[in-house]
């Protein structure tokens, strides 16, 4: 083992990069806790509550109706959702995914849609992230861009791609004669995953109504699905996106409106893979003419 000596001790700011690159944004206590012990003087868990969902008026929510506090807290206590106080981590079940479906279904503008969202409680990734990010850019525009999950820059900041990814999608679009006033930008998970980690199957179908009405409401001409994740859930497929790259498909909106999909890389992926960029650039300059062609 070699020792760590004055002169070849690792610096302190590539020290703290290497931790917030590799997810850890916490800081942790000088003494160790065991656990073991804490979990031996607990008093043991009461079960929970039976509760019955609500009836009448509340069961079902008419899309033309916004949701009040009242209607909406029934609706949170008819299907509990993780809490962390608690200490209990709970799987998110059916009930919670119906719960999302009615709400998306509800909103009838992007700023109820936020609303509804932010009130949500059924996805547990809510509470391990900072911030809701929901979108940026201009709702009015042509196109419209959506990634996976939010980072760790983007859950600090509350808007989607703000890092190194960003900034890359940002030059990417500005090479296509586009920018964040002219796009808009949202991601399938609007919570960040704890250490940037791989969203599960359970998570990304709770989170599904939410960007397919987000969708919807914003209405694009063209769709641009950045890395396989956002490909996979918004165009039924289980391709992979070297595969699915740079062929035009179709996401069906509820309503049944048919909107020209552009699959394409990611930018964190092309940050690791720059040689991939050219492939990339070939997907936006379709994008580019796809928007030409529609007017």
């Amino acid at each position: 083992m070699t020792a760590v000596s004055r002169d070849n001790r690792p610096d302190i700011a590539d020290l703290l990069a290497f931790y917030a690159s590799a997810g850890v944004d916490d800081a942790l206590e000088e003494e160790p806790l065991n656990r073991f012990a804490e979990t031996a003087s607990k008093p043991p868990e009461r079960a929970p509550a039976t509760v019955t969902p609500p009836t009448g008026e509340n069961a079902a929510l008419p899309r033309s109706t916004s949701l009040s506090r009242a209607q909406m807290g029934e609706w949170q206590a008819a299907a509990p959702a993780v809490r962390a106080p608690s200490g209990t981590v709970t799987v998110p079940d059916e009930q919670q995914a119906a719960l999302a479906r009615q709400l998306a279904t509800t909103a009838a503008t992007l700023d109820e849609l936020r609303q509804y969202m932010a009130a949500f409680d059924g996805c547990n990734l809510k509470f391990t992230a900072k911030n809701l990010v929901f979108a940026d850019g201009n709702p009015n525009a042509a196109v419209m861009l959506v990634g996976e999950a939010p980072g760790r820059d983007e859950d600090i900041e509350g808007l989607p791609f703000v890092g190194r990814s960003g900034r890359l999608l940002d030059r990417m679009l500005a090479a296509i004669g586009l920018d964040r006033t002219s796009a808009y930008i949202a991601n399938v998970i609007p919570w960040r995953p704890p250490g940037n980690r791989t969203p599960t199957l359970h998570e990304t179908e709770i989170c599904r109504p939410f960007i397919e009405r987000q969708i919807e409401l914003v209405n694009p001409k063209v769709l641009v699905n950045l890395g396989g994740p956002s490909a996979n859930t918004l165009l039924n497929t289980t391709e992979g996106i070297l595969r699915l790259r740079g062929n035009w498909r179709v996401h069906t909106t509820a309503a049944g409106i048919a909107i020209p999909a552009m699959p394409t890389l990611h930018p964190a992926y092309l940050l690791r893979t720059p040689a991939h960029k050219k492939l990339a650039w070939r997907d936006f300059l379709e994008v580019k003419a796809k928007l030409r062609t529609l007017g």
